[in-house]
């Protein structure tokens, strides 16, 4: 054993060798216990931050564990290698996106091998391999065929000059991003998931996850958003139609001074005849977001459309009024308006001076003021019959008055929608549909799967280059043999992330989807990932699991039995901010810092032209904001070791991580004094490990607090997944042994029993 610490040459040789002997590699074993380890997949974006390097760290410690204890360990890795950000960066670079992720996927493998992750290699996956999506369209044909799948128009973010749709946090103040067009509200056909489906099953079965975070199943729980209330109708009054809502405040209902509809709303139609002067405000509404959020921020805005219904009870008028916060997506695209226990209807009533009527009270009849919204259950007043009623009475006596006239019924609803999954884009999966004229929308016959998406296409960012390219949509009816045309459009990237942790226990099966093997590998043992992943990527693939059993492929009702969402990794972000808005983002090694004696930030000089620079606090590591820290220069100044430890000891898991130099500074340190503790055991020749003879007090407690700690360890990493308190225990076992002499054979054995077990 040399003297010196040096981590490049024996982390070289070592991950060498675990490579040359397959280590890692595993396949099925019944004699053991399994444990399927998975961190969420990597991005191929260029390369590696220390954000991913503390997700991979976390579920390589916990492989390495369960694998000294026995278990057969599966930790595989792949890419989620289609996208938008593919794209952008073809269109910047001028080269196909596909040449642009396999050489970035290249790179970061050789980062994560240097980094020491413990993956079997073997079950490599990348999304946009035709061996991978190939699967993907064939599940899509299943889940057509058995009505999970549809087509319907939607809305959607529209940029008119990329002839894309956006998603909601790529329109900023209602322009594209990229081309800071208008972005408009457009309807276009779009393929569907039947998510809503499996709304009560994606709900209910939250409680099954025991080892969830709390936080991430109530995520989830709200996104799902069920609610008990009752569907009402207010019949126009010219007898024509009749409108719907869905209220969870039915003892409201006497309070309704006007209904509100979406701008897109079918009735608008009529309004417009009515009412041509209406039309531009129709227009700005189908400009503004699609998203709640976006709503929710938005000035309440408003015209009355011409048009009354008539009150389901009282049969009185009431107007109807087109309304910028009334979404189409949610619920029927109406809602009835009670100004006085509604804060967002008190804000249009109160602007638009349209009447509020209180009808409720509180249950101590207090009195409450006119200058907001009560939005608290209480005793209903000033609604005739049903005076002095509660919430629960009130809900049945009014539903039963709506039976009477079938104008009502209780109903219970869900926020969730179903999933769009068509995007107008070209780095993505082919959605396996052929339009035929005479036909219809006809499926790709499962022999002539994949549709092989072109690889050497370089986009222009005006629309998707799929639908310019005839030698790509031009087809044959499969029923009618005639001449067709193939659907353009891509799937969404969260469709190729919603299965693949199943594709790696079938990793290379040619003749199916999944074989046998996944039932023996589902669920993952343990889940690593990003709490931004907390509800979209989890619903979509716990949903995609509940398919995949309905049609045979496993047999158990959830993807992920463990999930540890781990916290973000956040450093320094520096700037310069031009007259145009325009920011340019300077990675923190190009900056120079001046700081307090309090180690705050008070100036920053950029240092390739020593002009200063904006300090923006500590934000999320991202390409975006340039602030990542690579670790393969870590690795190069340090050692993969000292990067690990770094990033599992700053910080519990499930918090946020701030980088600091030092941090990684003191890693090392320790690192280097366990190695002088063990080269000094080495020099002392053979020993053996301590296992009989009379212990003095300070040998005992030494050998005492060297079993509490393996005892501690153990439980933290196993049970608590905290690995920061087991690395503070080794730490402080080491301080101790640091005071330890070592003056007779007994102390030589507890030096090699502490080292080995610290080691």
């Amino acid at each position: 054993m040399q003297e010196t610490y040096c981590p490049h040459q024996i982390e070289k040789t070592q991950q060498h060798k675990w490579l040359t002997n397959k280590t890692f590699e595993v396949t099925e074993d019944s004699s053991k216990p399994k444990y399927y380890c998975l961190s969420m997949f990597a991005y191929p974006s260029g390369r590696l931050h220390m954000g991913h390097v503390r997700n991979y760290t976390i579920g390589d410690v916990l492989a390495r564990f369960h694998k000294m204890l026995g278990y057969n360990v599966m930790q595989p890795f792949g890419w989620d290698a289609f996208g938008l950000p593919a794209e952008n960066a073809a269109l910047k670079g001028n080269l196909p996106p596909a040449k642009w992720t396999h050489q970035n996927i290249e790179y970061m493998k050789t980062q994560l091998q240097s980094l020491g992750i413990a993956a079997d290699w073997s079950r490599e996956l990348a999304t946009c391999s035709p061996e991978y999506y190939r699967w993907q369209q064939w599940f899509f044909i299943q889940l057509y065929k058995s009505g999970l799948i549809y087509r319907k128009n939607g809305i959607v973010n529209w940029d008119p000059v990329d002839h894309t749709v956006l998603a909601n946090e790529q329109v900023i103040d209602g322009k594209g991003w990229r081309s800071g067009a208008i972005v408009e509200k457009k309807e276009i056909p779009m393929y569907y998931f039947k998510i809503t489906d499996y709304a009560e099953e994606l709900l209910n079965s939250l409680d099954e996850l025991e080892d969830w975070p709390d936080a991430v199943k109530i995520m989830q729980k709200n996104w799902i958003g069920k609610s008990q209330g009752m569907e009402i109708k207010f019949p126009c009054e010219d007898g024509s139609d009749t409108l719907t809502i869905f209220t969870t405040r039915p003892d409201t209902l006497m309070g309704a001074t006007y209904v509100a509809i979406s701008a897109e709303h079918h009735l608008v139609e009529l309004a417009l005849k009515i009412n041509p002067q209406i039309a531009p405000f129709i227009l700005e509404c189908k400009q503004g977001g699609v998203s709640e959020a976006e709503i929710a921020t938005e000035e309440k805005k408003g015209v009355f459309s011409g048009l009354y219904v008539l009150h389901p009870i009282t049969n009185e008028s009431i107007p109807v009024w087109i309304a910028n916060y009334v979404l189409m997506n949610y619920g029927s695209g109406a809602v009835m308006a009670v100004p006085a226990h509604d804060e967002r209807d008190f804000e249009f009533a109160t602007k638009y001076n349209l009447p509020i009527k209180q009808v409720i009270k509180p249950n101590d009849n207090s009195t409450i003021g006119i200058d907001k919204a009560y939005i608290e259950k209480g005793i209903l007043c000033n609604s005739t019959q049903f005076d002095n009623l509660d919430f629960n009475e009130a809900f049945i006596a009014i539903e039963h008055a709506l039976c009477t006239k079938d104008l009502g019924q209780t109903k219970t609803m869900y926020r969730l929608r179903d999933w769009g999954l068509s995007r107008q884009r070209y780095w993505g999966c082919p959605i396996p549909i052929i339009h035929c004229d005479t036909c219809g929308d006809m499926l790709v016959p499962e022999d002539q799967l994949p549709v092989i998406l072109p690889e050497d296409v370089i986009p222009d960012g005006a629309g998707s280059p799929l639908a310019k390219m005839l030698e790509f949509y031009q087809a044959n009816c499969p029923q009618c043999g005639k001449e067709a045309r193939r659907e353009t459009d891509t799937m969404d990237t969260f469709v190729d992330s919603s299965w693949y942790y199943a594709r790696y226990s079938s990793y290379n099966c040619t003749n199916a989807m999944l074989d046998s093997r996944a039932n023996y590998w589902a669920p993952v043992d343990q889940y690593i990932g990003g709490i931004e992943h907390a509800i979209l990527h989890l619903l979509y693939a716990r949903f995609f699991h509940k398919a995949m059993r309905d049609i045979g492929l496993v047999n158990s009702n959830e993807p992920f039995k463990s999930l540890l969402s781990q916290g973000m990794v956040l450093a320094n972000t520096f700037y310069r901010q031009y007259p145009d808005g325009k920011k340019d983002w300077y990675n923190p090694t190009d900056v120079t810092m001046l700081t307090d004696d309090k180690g705050n930030i008070v100036s920053a000089q950029l240092k390739a032209d020593s002009g200063d620079v904006i300090y923006g606090g500590m934000e999320k590591m991202s390409k975006s904001k340039n602030n990542g820290v690579d670790p393969h220069e870590i690795i190069a100044q340090y050692g993969a070791d000292t990067a690990r430890l770094f990033t599992m000891f700053a910080s519990p898991p499930e918090m946020s991580l701030e980088w600091v130099d030092s941090g990684v500074e003191g890693a090392n340190r320790f690192i280097r004094r366990l190695w002088r503790f063990v080269f000094e055991q080495h020099q002392r020749g053979v020993v053996s490990k301590y296992n009989k003879g009379e212990l003095d007090p300070i040998q005992k407690k030494l050998r005492a607090q060297l079993h509490q700690v393996i005892a501690k360890v153990t439980d933290d990493i196993k049970r608590r997944k905290q690995f920061n308190t087991a690395i503070a225990s080794v730490m402080e076992l080491l301080n101790s042994y640091g005071k330890f002499t070592i003056a007779n054979d007994i102390d030589c054995a507890i030096a090699q029993e502490l080292l080995e077990t610290v080691v």
